[in-house]
């Protein structure tokens, strides 16, 4: 009798254990759990649409980041996930676009298309006008010449476009190579040398023209347009698609008598200047290892011609999605796997660079980094995602390779030892904590939506979502239990992406 209780005691225990031991790496029956969630009962498209159709674009610093945030946070709360929260960091002002017109009136009426660049200023006021052209400027010293002409103008600052972005990267399915991150380089136009270009700029802004006019380099009405906050004394710049921009460039050179109507109201936010993370988790349950992390991230903000469809709420919404499964399944990681969605990764990883520096970088942090196990980053490209870049670790290769196999199916076929830069994984590399990215496609990624005025929803397809967030979940949760280690990258200075 007195030996019931050592058993009931022995037999509590092993209950409680066995949801810890069934974590194991590679089990079949959580596989088969997160397919069926995130097939059957998925809301990655709930989180597109809100991101890509309710709020729109989500420009660092603008009033639709911050509502992307909270929303994204409240999402995530309602899961049930815990310590759903927003970490701010500085950023600086913000910038809304409220009215741009950009118009032929004379010899004949016609609306072009043109967007303004990120932080432009304001036009002092409608500008009605013939415009300037000294695109066609031989030398720095012509565009000086005609100075006192650029003051409160309509200038067109660049050469009549002769190339154009007509080529995708090298697609990452057909290579063996990393893929550079971001657009090719745009075709250079016109005669000038470096030197000359850098003053011509100078003599723009000292002009202080009414509205510089810029020429994209997309064909067929793609427009790439970035930007940045360059102070009070700022120009006024909009960029025009290049057919719109040539056909005026012409008009003036074969001194048909244009006049043109240029109108554009922006305002300059500073009622909050700070910048946000949004970060939530699936809390570890090994007493052993719960204090370590597996992270998963994205960055959330987008360019603000567009809705920011591939660049990134599809990484965005995947990567919450995949948080999702796992909790809507019941895992059990023994690490803790943390979602986190980034600002400012556009203006240059800064909401993943300010999160390390808090949380990782420098010597009081260094228990903290170590415990972060790996950083899976969802950004660059579109599509379904056929495995992972490596950062030119043949041990990670091998992990990746073992925790794709059973993905087959889903096109996960193949893993490249190269590494890929110019995304947030950056940022924890720099910091020595393993950072990795996802190979994807770029089908008309770079001819048609990175950082255009076409990034759209109709840019995705739904399966892919499915398949991209059922992938980050089966990664992430192997990643969460696996008693393998990720080599740690050596720590470097942050270089500008």
């Amino acid at each position: 009798m007195k030996r019931l209780p050592i058993a009931v005691a022995c037999l509590t225990f092993l209950c409680l254990s066995m949801p810890l031991a069934a974590q194991r790496e590679g089990d079949p029956a959580i596989l088969q759990k997160i397919r069926a969630e995130g097939t059957e009962r998925s809301e990655v498209m709930t989180m597109f649409d809100q991101f890509v159709t309710v709020i729109g674009p989500r420009l660092t610093g603008s009033p639709e980041y911050k509502a992307a945030a909270d929303w994204a946070r409240a999402k995530l709360a309602a899961w049930g996930l815990a310590r759903p929260s927003l970490e701010s960091w500085e950023f600086g002002r913000g910038w809304a676009l409220d009215r741009l017109v950009v118009e032929i009136l004379e010899p004949r009426y016609m609306p072009l298309i043109a967007y303004a660049e990120a932080w432009s200023a304001s036009t002092p006021r409608e500008l009605v006008a013939a415009p300037v052209y000294v695109g066609g400027a031989a030398t720095a010293a012509d565009v000086a010449a005609i100075k006192d002409k650029l003051a409160g103008a309509i200038v067109l600052s660049q050469p009549i476009v002769t190339g154009f972005v007509r080529e995708d990267r090298v697609q990452p399915a057909t290579s063996e190579t990393s893929v550079r991150i971001g657009a090719p380089p745009m075709p250079r136009q016109g005669t000038l040398n470096q030197a000359d270009a850098r003053q011509v700029a100078q003599t723009l802004r000292e002009a202080r023209p009414g509205a510089i006019l810029r020429s994209s380099a997309g064909e067929h009405g793609t427009v790439f347009v970035l930007g940045r906050d360059q102070g009070e004394n700022a120009s006024p710049t909009i960029v025009l698609a290049a057919e719109h921009y040539n056909m005026v460039a012409r008009m003036v050179e074969k001194n048909v008598p244009v006049r043109m109507r240029v109108h554009m109201q922006t305002r300059f936010l500073t009622s909050d200047t700070k910048g946000y993370n949004v970060v939530a988790e699936l809390p570890g349950t090994d007493p052993a290892l719960k204090d370590e992390v597996v992270l998963l991230g994205a960055h959330l903000d987008s360019w603000h011609t567009s809705t920011g469809a591939t660049d990134n709420a599809d990484g965005s919404a995947a990567a919450m999605e995949a948080l999702r499964i796992l909790k809507a399944i019941g895992a059990r990681p023994r690490r803790t796997i943390r979602v986190a969605l980034w600002g400012g990764e556009e203006q240059g990883l800064l909401g993943a660079r300010e999160y390390v520096k808090a949380h990782y970088a420098g010597d009081l942090n260094r228990d903290a980094r170590e415990r972060v196990a790996v950083y899976l980053n969802l950004d660059p490209g579109m599509g379904p995602i056929y495995g992972w870049y490596s950062e030119g670790n043949a041990a990670a290769k091998g992990i990746f390779d073992a925790w794709g196999a059973p993905l087959k199916d889903l096109g996960v076929l193949k893993n490249i030892e190269a590494g890929i830069g110019s995304t947030d994984h950056v940022a924890f590399r720099e910091a020595g904590i393993p950072g990795f990215n996802p190979v994807q496609d770029y089908l008309t990624y770079d001819v048609r939506t990175h950082h255009t005025n076409v990034d759209t929803y109709e840019r995705i397809r739904e399966q892919d979502l499915k398949q991209n967030a059922i992938v980050l979940a089966w990664i992430a949760y192997n990643a969460a239990v696996t008693d393998q280690k990720f080599a740690r990258p050596e720590p470097r200075a942050p270089r500008q992406p």
